[in-house]
């Protein structure tokens, strides 16, 4: 099979996607988000791209300093905002997944992932489907990544995450906050985007938590995890639009509940990038702060860049010898 073609490709019809597969939400406070975004009589529009896509194999050589000039970093969570200086792009957001794709769209948790996915009601539809169709909704296998391009979501509502004891959520919705208020507090939270925005997505999953010292396998994983995602975006992009600019939206991959190094992930989406060839990764810190993406620059610039363009296998061989070790799950 070509390094440029996907391992599965399908379209469905959003209307009968969800007529034929509605989303199945076991939490109460889920359906009363879903209620909100989806009201009895709505209709839904357009078509659902599903693809997924092997592992590809990194370019032999790479300058590492590549992504550096495509950065844009803005403070806060994903806002869905597109770019404005780049004409005709093609725009992606990272979907910081499970390796079981969309794997707890349904359930009370509610970080990254499940946001999205209720922001996205057809995301879980998407997941339904597969299912009944005899598909494994998956983002690696055995053999390794397997990251999942999802176009033309629907997004319904925006669902508001921060503290505001007025409205009932003293410590925010984020995370494990979500499933202990009522459903009331949930649908206050929740508003209705009519007529809905469009968003294509890159289900990628990062590795899960571990102790002590990244090993040089896992990072090179990590690294080609990443380098799948954005340059399927590429190659996906170019077969919507020949030609059109690629934009990616993310942040801190796999640094929540999978506990991993927010420089080392940083510094690695960014080299990610600029192998691709992206116009833009747009980098959101959320409510962290930009220190650990500054310090990824930095290493970037000062120690990784200095030689221009170095083999891959000696790229990660230095970033191997900076003994990066894992963060704390945020247990969200």
């Amino acid at each position: 099979m070509s390094r440029l073609e996907p391992l599965e490709r399908m379209t469905f019809d959003t209307a009968t996607l969800m007529a034929e597969h509605p989303p199945l939400l076991r939490h109460p406070n889920k359906q009363a988000a879903f209620e909100v975004a989806c009201a009895e009589g709505d209709t839904y529009e357009g078509e659902l791209g599903y693809t997924r896509w092997p592992a590809f194999e990194l370019p032999e050589r790479v300058n590492p300093t590549g992504g550096l000039a495509v950065l844009e970093s803005r403070s806060g969570i994903m806002d869905y905002e597109p770019v404005v200086d780049i004409e005709g792009a093609v725009e992606w957001h990272v979907n910081f997944a499970d390796p079981m794709l969309f794997f707890a769209y349904g359930s009370g948790l509610f970080a990254q992932d499940e946001m999205q996915c209720a922001e996205h009601p057809v995301l879980g539809s998407l997941v339904e489907a597969l299912r009944a169709n005899g598909h494994r909704p998956v983002t690696e296998t055995a053999d390794g990544p397997a990251p999942v391009l999802v176009t033309g979501a629907e997004r319904r509502c925006r669902i508001a995450t921060n503290m505001n004891a007025a409205k009932g959520r003293p410590r925010g919705l984020y995370g494990n906050e979500f499933a202990v208020v009522s459903p009331e507090v949930v649908a206050r939270a929740t508003t209705r985007i009519d007529p809905p925005t469009i968003t294509n997505f890159i289900a990628m999953a990062a590795p899960t938590y571990r102790n002590g010292r990244y090993e040089r396998a896992m990072i090179e994983r990590v690294l080609v995890t990443a380098y799948t995602g954005f340059a399927a975006a590429v190659v996906e992009s170019d077969r919507l639009v020949p030609g059109a600019p690629v934009v990616v939206h993310t942040g801190y991959w796999g640094c929540g509940a999978f506990g991993g190094n927010r420089t080392l992930m940083s510094m690695l989406q960014l080299i990610a990038a600029g192998m691709a060839g992206l116009a833009q990764l747009v980098f959101y810190t959320a409510s962290a702060e930009a220190t650990s993406l500054s310090d990824a620059e930095q290493i970037i610039r000062e120690q990784l860049g200095r030689d221009g363009h170095i083999p891959i296998a000696d790229l990660i061989d230095r970033i191997d010898g900076m003994a990066f070790e894992w963060g704390r799950s945020e247990g969200t």
